[in-house]
């Protein structure tokens, strides 16, 4: 009798076991022939966004076929109650998962099916990093909708959770202003992230000084920012720092800036042969997008003129090299064609009248007491020419 029982136990299950693998087998095998023949449709189009399409929703799908197979199979799989409740159970976690997973392609789908038609390479990139900026937020606000959701349909299948959150519903005042209290951070910095892609401050790939480092926008996320520096170093800023602090944002309205190079000269110095060296170079410049080149004299010093010279670049980076190439090429034209013009430094030096008898009486030159003063001017290479003074009058 009790082999007979445990014969019949054992049939049943190894019928159990056949049907699940039946199930799971049929919905691979409807999901490969559905997808099979929508590619041969795909590659008949002239759209490549048709075959990406099913590149994203292919491989979630892949597991939700099978469980829609193993669903509808349960009914006839004729399942004790012990074995059937916890199956059940686990397939909807699994159901909840697969279709979840298959919100986040979508989402995957839609961002770069968005992103595709504007190019952040162009040279006038303004348009392109406002939707990227607002694309990548917004791809990162409903990447955490589908994760929580997820979580909580998931909870809520599990009975006691479900009493647990009928609790709070009943008490939603209390617990809302505890809640409130509790994630008053965290929904600030949210909402920042919000406030972020609509106002745009900052936006995908825009020029800034953050703390004092020059860098590109690389990352926005809900809670952060990252700033590529310069030199490959990645600084992580949190988001409500772009609302609540001073930054300066070198891209805001255009991509194009102007460089700035200071040269400090003697008052020797000749203008026009700098300002017509200035133009000869800023052509041979292929940073220089043709708009501005200016040389100005802006300021005047105990020993040295200012020197600005002003030129235009059609982005940030542009604009650092047309910087260092104008400055290396000016020095190197200086320094050969008018090399007294380098910065000097000048000093007065005077002897003393009763000096200035003995010498002469010695050299039989009469000299007066005034005329025994010398003026001398001390470059930094070595000593100029004298600067005599002038007679005494009368």
């Amino acid at each position: 009798m009790l082999s007979m029982f445990a014969n019949e136990f054992w049939r049943e299950a190894a019928l159990s076991v056949g049907g699940l693998l039946g199930a799971v087998a049929a919905g691979l095998a409807v999901h490969a022939t559905l997808f099979g023949v929508l590619r041969r449709f795909a590659r008949r189009t002239s759209g490549v966004w048709d075959e990406k399409a099913l590149d994203y929703i292919s491989v979630p799908s892949r597991s939700l076929f099978p469980l829609i197979a193993i669903r509808l199979s349960l009914p006839a799989l004729r399942l004790p109650p012990r074995a059937g409740e916890p199956l059940s159970h686990i397939l909807s976690l699994l159901f909840i998962g697969a279709i979840s997973l298959l919100l986040v392609h979508l989402i995957y789908l839609l961002r770069d099916f968005l992103l595709s038609r504007y190019d952040l390479n162009a040279t006038d990139n303004l348009a392109a990093r406002k939707i990227h900026t607002q694309i990548r937020v917004l791809e990162k606000v409903l990447l955490s909708i589908v994760a929580i959701a997820a979580i909580a349909f998931m909870l809520m299948t599990f009975d006691g959770i479900r009493q647990v959150g009928v609790s709070l519903l009943a008490s939603a005042g209390i617990a809302g202003i505890i809640i409130g209290l509790a994630a008053q951070k965290s929904i600030g910095t949210l909402l920042a992230g919000i406030q972020i892609a609509i106002s745009q401050p900052i936006r995908m790939d825009d020029v800034v000084i953050v703390e004092g480092e020059w860098g590109w926008i690389e990352e926005i996320n809900l809670t952060y920012v990252v700033v590529r520096i310069w030199d490959l170093r990645r600084l992580i800023v949190p988001i409500n720092y772009f609302i609540e602090k001073p930054f300066q944002n070198w891209t805001r309205a255009s991509a194009d800036l102007l460089g700035t190079v200071f040269l400090y000269m003697d008052y020797s110095v000749p203008v026009e042969a700098l300002r017509r060296e200035l133009e000869r170079l800023i052509k041979t410049s292929k940073h220089w997008d043709g708009k501005v080149c200016v040389l100005q004299v802006t300021d005047c010093k105990e020993s040295v003129v200012e020197i600005r010279l002003l030129a235009s670049a059609a982005s940030a980076s542009d604009a650092f090299d047309v910087r260092c190439y104008l400055r290396e090429r000016m020095i190197e034209f200086i320094r050969i064609e008018y090399p007294g013009s380098l910065p000097r430094m000048r000093a007065e030096l005077t002897r003393s009248a009763a000096t200035a008898e003995t010498d002469a009486g010695q050299s039989g030159a009469p000299q007066t007491a005034t005329g025994a003063k010398a003026e001398k001017t001390a470059a930094w290479g070595g000593l100029n020419r004298p600067v005599r003074s002038p007679p005494p009058s009368g």
